[in-house]
């Protein structure tokens, strides 16, 4: 077997610049939580974040990680949900990419993205922030802890408190199998612009021990 040689990288000695463009461009690819949200004087807004994950199904849980913004303190995701604790996560399709990316300017906090971007919503019923209509899957979360990390950006942990999925998702129901195929979903890849799409997948058969041989 030919030995494979590699670069290695002192992650905290490098420029905060540099450590972004490595990470971004290999962990990939990686699901988008668009974000809404609701300011003080109840102006919403909308916005996506791809440093995000489900971290746990009992009790339900996703974590967001809110970088900073370089044209003013805080990011306006971030002060909203700090100000209510509570945010939706709505899941980006195809058809809504060119939306979601309009809804990724830095718009000034008073401007309401979702208006700017066409988008149509819907009331939640557990929390007061409205989620994306165009979206398959939203999810409305409640704030259950901030780790500040001890630079510029801060992770959002919240419960799910309530999953919204249109019907069309499900090759059954009643058993609660998914295809997903029907979301058309779209995650991040490298660079300042690059997606991908969820079309293309294949199945490995989880194995018992012990392996067969």
């Amino acid at each position: 077997m030919v030995q494979e040689s590699f670069e290695h990288f002192d992650l905290p000695a490098m420029s905060r610049a540099d450590r972004n463009k490595l990470l971004v461009s290999l962990v990939l690819p990686r699901p988008i939580a668009w974000v809404t949200s609701k300011d003080a004087n109840g102006v919403l807004n909308a916005a996506p974040f791809s440093f995000f994950n489900v971290l746990s199904s009992d009790p339900p849980m996703v974590g967001i990680g809110i970088g900073a913004q370089p044209d003013r303190e805080v990011k306006d995701t971030l002060a909203n949900i700090r100000a209510h604790g509570e945010f939706v996560v709505n899941l980006v399709p195809e058809e809504l990419g060119e939306a979601m990316n309009i809804t990724a300017t830095n718009a000034p906090p008073e401007v309401d993205e979702t208006e700017v971007a066409g988008l149509e919503l819907v009331p939640s019923e557990l929390v007061d922030v409205p989620r994306i209509a165009g979206s398959p899957v939203a999810m409305e979360c409640k704030v259950f802890q901030f780790v500040e990390t001890g630079g510029t950006g801060t992770i959002v942990i919240a419960r799910i408190v309530r999953l919204h999925v249109r019907t069309s998702v499900f090759k059954d129901l009643e058993k609660l199998y998914v295809d997903p195929t029907q979301m058309r979903l779209i995650a991040r890849m490298h660079g300042a612009g690059a997606y991908c799409t969820t079309r293309e997948t294949f199945v490995m058969d989880r194995k018992n021990w012990p392996l067969e041989k």
